[in-house]
Formats: structure tokens, C-alpha cells, sequence
């Protein structure tokens, strides 16, 4: 199912989610949250099971690795064991991803030619992402995508996260367009939530992360194999 059911001519702006939907960082998450489990004296944990856990922020993240490799402790002292670790974890987690920020992350195929449809279309374009924005920044710039956006905000750059709906209103607001007439981007239930709380049209990538569940069974207005398909008739 290859569609936007949203006329280009009716939208203003279209706001892109990043890991997961520009840019596979599967790899960048591993490779530094292993090496913060290593640091803490913790068993590696696999790519595989942290793909389930990206997408709710970089706090969400960490306390959910935590609780994965201390699964055999009690519930009660492990989530005494992760308050306590928390603070070095994410240290730690800082520096390493500061360190290896785009090294092992990719540009999903068609991101390049999909962000130059849209901006064709006439439409101007915002990253928001629940990726910190101290993250966010280099790796946009290290892939060559930096340029492409009128606005970048990060989890940090709000309140709230995605998906509430608050980032979108004010990246709308921002941008100087309606959310009605902004189109949001993304890979998981998160980007779609927020942009029907917020009165945004969404289309959602099928080869993201979702949490590591279908995310055709999310509500969304479409679904795209690449973003090189979003204005494709």
C-alpha cells in the first residue's frame, strides 16, 4: 500500500521523524549501549531487543536496557538497582554515542530523493525526533541531510515527547503552517498518535523500528516502502 492520501497542493510542511524513518541508527544504539554495559560491569544485550525499545527517548531507552540485562533480579530491588545506575549510565551512554554518532547508522534507501520531492512540492521540512538534539544535529550533518530543514528539534527541545502531541504543535508553529496542512512523517505508533492528537495527516514508513510491533496495525493514513514513494501518484 503506496499512498498519500493527502493532495501535495493542500500541504504546507511536512515534519520527518528520524531514527527509524531517515536514517537506521540500530547500529549507533548498540554499539554505544554496549559499551555503557560494559563500563557498568552488565552483560551485552542484542541488537534485536533493543530495536523494541528505541523510539521514546534516550531516558527510556537507557532504563529499559537496565531492566532487560537486571530481568533476573527481583522486580523491586531491580528497579532500585536501576535508579541507582541510571545517573553513570547515562554519563557514560553520552560519551559513547557523542563518540560514534553516525558510524554505524545508514540513510534508508530513497530518503535523499523523497526529501527532494517534498521540497520541490514546495513544502518546508522539519526534523523532530525524540532523539536528543545534541545527537540529532551531527548525524543529520554527518549524512549529508542537515541542510535540508527549515527547523531540527530534538526530545529535549520540548516538555514532552512524542507521542504527545505537543512537539508537532509547536514544530507547526515554528514552520508558520496549520497542523491540518503539515504532514507528519514517521516509523512507529509514537509519530502516529501525536500527529492524530495534533490534527496533523500522518504516513508512516513500513521498515522502521514500531517498537517491535506491525506497524500496519497502527492508524495512519498511509504507509510508504520508501520515502521516495510519498508523492508518487
Amino acid at each position: 500500500m503506496n499512498f498519500l492520501p493527502v493532495d501535495p497542493s493542500r500541504l504546507d510542511a511536512a515534519i520527518i521523524d528520524l531514527d527509524g524513518t531517515m536514517v537506521d541508527t540500530l547500529g549507533d544504539f548498540s554499539e554505544a549501549l554496549n559499551r555503557m554495559l560494559r563500563d557498568l560491569g552488565l552483560q551485552a544485550v542484542g541488537a534485536s531487543a533493543i530495536a523494541s525499545m528505541v523510539g521514546k527517548g534516550s531516558e527510556h531507552l537507557l532504563r529499559s536496557v537496565l531492566n532487560h540485562v537486571l530481568a533476573p533480579v527481583d522486580v523491586a530491588q531491580r528497579a532500585t538497582q536501576v535508579d541507582a545506575l541510571y545517573p553513570q549510565a547515562w554519563a557514560s551512554y553520552q560519551r559513547h554515542y557523542l563518540a560514534i554518532n553516525g558510524q554505524y547508522a545508514a540513510v534508508y534507501p530513497g530518503v535523499e530523493e523523497g526529501l527532494a520531492a517534498l521540497r520541490a512540492a514546495g513544502l518546508r521540512l522539519a526534523c523532530l525526533t525524540n532523539k536528543p538534539t545534541a545527537f540529532a544535529l551531527p548525524l543529520l550533518e554527518a549524512k549529508g541531510l542537515g541542510g535540508l530543514f527549515a527547523q531540527v528539534f530534538g526530545g529535549d527541545a520540548f516538555e514532552r515527547k512524542k507521542p504527545d502531541p505537543l512537539p508537532l504543535a509547536k514544530t507547526c508553529e515554528a514552520l508558520g503552517t496549520a497542523p491540518a496542512r503539515t504532514l507528519m512523517v514517521g516509523d512507529s505508533s509514537n509519530d502516529a498518535q501525536a500527529a492524530r492528537a495534533a490534527g496533523c495527516p500522518v504516513v508512516l514508513v513500513t521498515y522502521g523500528y514500531n517498537h517491535g510491533q506491525p506497524v500496519r496495525a497502527v492508524d495512519a493514513d498511509g504507509f510508504v516502502d520508501s520515502l521516495g514513494e510519498l508523492l508518487q501518484k
